[in-house]
């Protein structure tokens, strides 16, 4: 059944020439930034403007070309080359200004991470010499094995760094068990030194840690040289750290001393004091989120011709499904991944082409067509895809050879509603899962509104509500059944839905299921991993989040465990990932997002 009908005009659309071009021997970067027909381009680098000076301006409003019904053949014609379409004229009343390449662009509204190590670092880089880095509490209980990540430098734990461990050890929280953890590993470190040996450091190797060339230190003993200025309180641990620190530094002179710390405001005050300070880099997947791989790539003008050579083609049908295939040899396969979605849409008026590489063999490669989800002939449960990265999504859901599924997209592009959709097809029709299973991080946006009555499920009715607003949409039958109808419709899929929490998830095997992981961007990429490895036979888990809207302390864009497993699965041939780029909830949310 056909969803009511959305304003047809997107607030904030990904257009066509602002997805990555493949081209021979470069690793494809897609650009995120969203274009709006009356707001300035997004900011590109410094080297990009130079191919877009002869750029024309496209209209905002960009019709997906609907794709071939399911068994056509696609063209397998070369598209010919056509001129550039004029800009369409502007709007009544309000005259367009030119876009102006050589001056800056208008900064958008992200977040930049500083990514930039402190002079004393680089200073040291330059001349070769080791570091020693000195370690916040918060780094250990972020990432347990921080000891270990640091190469050929050394580590450097005051005092107080162990105190705070010894205050956050207990608890079942994922900080407590992360300070256990990195209890246990010091314990190892110095359970077999002689007496009085601790003073000259402990080979951070000695645990089988081949990487870790350099050794540990301890604080042996109280400070002796220049204190913090007056005015600080000398009790406050992040201050007695600070005096370690600045100890450290005339105590070894001509060494780069550099503090590490996850906490902001630590660093700003150790900068402010004049001391080398560091965020801890090696959670961070990607420097720059805008590397982020988005599982699509627009094809160069000229695929066909250079790449479509020795062109084989032949049809399968599989899963119900007719598919054509397409063998390809040429120099811009190098850059493609497998089950990364590829497109081309010829301006000169000739069909667009949509597909998915299936195969790859050096400069081979096997493309497949997709399944056309935008006729309402192929509604997964009364959906249909309102747009490109729409129907690539359901491709992938619906693809019971991929077993990982990642959907990445900002408030309202349908990852939600895509999801649930797929799994009531697959449990309730077709039964390829026995059940869907629901779970998100409960982290909250605001205070804590305190402890839940009820069981699991209920208790985690508040945070899924989300999935009940997309269920009473999903829900929506024939006005023939009547509400007896409607109520039992309710009923069958209900049953059919579980809410599980993630505090017990631990040790479970899912056989069969279709779950759902909900806001994974606040997950960090431990737990991420605990998810993902309890998968069973005829699992499919899928993964859907914004890593704009990440509300875990310490997490940031780079180093979420969304952004983690979307880099480490890309090219899996059973696994998957679409960034979707257009808002299709309503201009209301589209205009919000965009501007606010």
């Amino acid at each position: 059944m056909p969803l009511p009908k959305l304003p047809a005009t997107p607030a904030a659309l990904l257009l066509a020439k602002d997805y990555p071009k493949a081209e021979p021997g470069k690793s494809v970067k897609p650009k995120l930034a969203a274009v709006t027909e009356a707001a300035p381009e997004a900011p590109k680098p410094a080297r990009s403007r130079a191919k877009a000076a002869s750029a024309v301006v496209v209209p905002a409003i960009v019709p997906v070309p609907a794709l071939e019904p399911v068994g056509a053949l696609t063209p397998m014609e070369a598209p010919v080359q056509a001129p550039a379409p004029a800009a369409r004229p502007a709007a009544r009343g309000k005259e367009k200004q030119p876009l102006d390449l050589e001056s800056p662009l208008p900064a958008r509204h992200k977040p930049v991470e500083p990514g930039v190590k402190s002079k004393a670092s680089r200073i040291a880089d330059q001349a070769g010499k080791t570091k020693m880095f000195v370690l916040d509490t918060n780094v250990l209980m972020h990432d347990p094995s921080s000891l270990f990540r640091f190469e050929e430098h050394d580590v450097y734990l005051p005092m107080m760094t162990l105190e705070e461990l010894d205050d956050h050890k207990k608890g079942m929280s994922e900080v407590a068990r992360n300070a256990r953890q990195v209890s246990r590993t010091l314990d190892a470190l110095v359970g077999t030194l002689e007496d009085g040996a601790i003073e000259d450091g402990i080979a951070l190797s000695k645990l089988g840690n081949k990487d870790a060339k350099g050794r540990l230190f301890f604080q042996t003993r109280l400070q002796n040289g220049p204190t913090l200025p007056e005015g600080l309180p000398q009790g406050k641990a992040d201050n007695q750290i600070l005096g370690v620190v600045r100890n450290l530094e005339s105590e070894l002179p001509g060494r780069a001393i550099v503090l590490v710390s996850k906490d902001i405001n630590m660093r700003i005050k150790a900068r402010a004091l004049g001391l080398p300070a560091e965020d801890y880099f090696n959670d961070h997947v990607l420097e720059d989120t805008d590397l982020l791989y988005s599982g699509i790539v627009q094809l160069p003008d000229d695929f066909w011709n250079k790449n479509g050579k020795d062109m084989e083609s032949w049809q399968e049908n599989k899963n119900g499904t007719s598919s054509t295939f397409y063998r390809v040899t040429g120099p811009t396969i190098p850059s493609l991944l497998v089950n990364q979605f590829v497109f081309l849409e010829p301006k000169n008026g000739e069909a667009p082409f949509y597909g998915q590489v299936k195969q790859l063999n050096g400069k081979t490669a096997v493309l497949r067509t997709l399944r056309d989800f935008s006729h309402n002939k192929n509604n997964v449960w009364g959906v249909t895809a309102r747009n490109r990265e729409q129907n690539f999504a359901l491709n992938l859901l619906m693809d019971p050879e991929c077993d990982f599924v990642t959907l990445l997209g900002q408030a309202g592009t349908g990852k939600t509603l895509l999801a649930l959709a797929a799994g009531l097809a697959q449990v309730l029709e077709t039964k390829l899962y026995n059940e869907i299973i629901v779970t998100r991080v409960t982290v909250p946006v605001g205070e804590d509104i305190g402890f839940l009555p009820g069981t699991e499920e209920e208790k985690m009715s508040p945070w899924m509500g989300a999935f009940d607003d997309n269920l009473e949409v999903l829900n929506k039958s024939d006005s023939d059944g009547g509400e007896w109808g409607r109520a039992a419709t309710q009923d069958l899929i209900r049953s059919r839905i579980k809410i599980k929490s993630l505090n017990f998830m631990r040790g479970r095997t899912f056989v069969n299921k279709f779950l759902i992981i909900d806001e994974a961007q606040n997950l960090t990429p431990k737990q991420v991993k605990t998810l993902v490895t309890r998968a069973g036979p005829g699992t499919k888990i899928i993964c859907l989040g914004n890593i704009a809207q990440i509300d875990t302390p310490y997490l940031t864009e780079g180093s979420s465990g969304l952004t983690y497993v979307v880099d480490r699965f890309k090219g899996w041939s059973h696994s998957g990932h679409v960034t979707l780029a257009r808002g299709e909830r309503s201009r209301l949310a589209d205009h919000a997002s965009e501007v606010l």
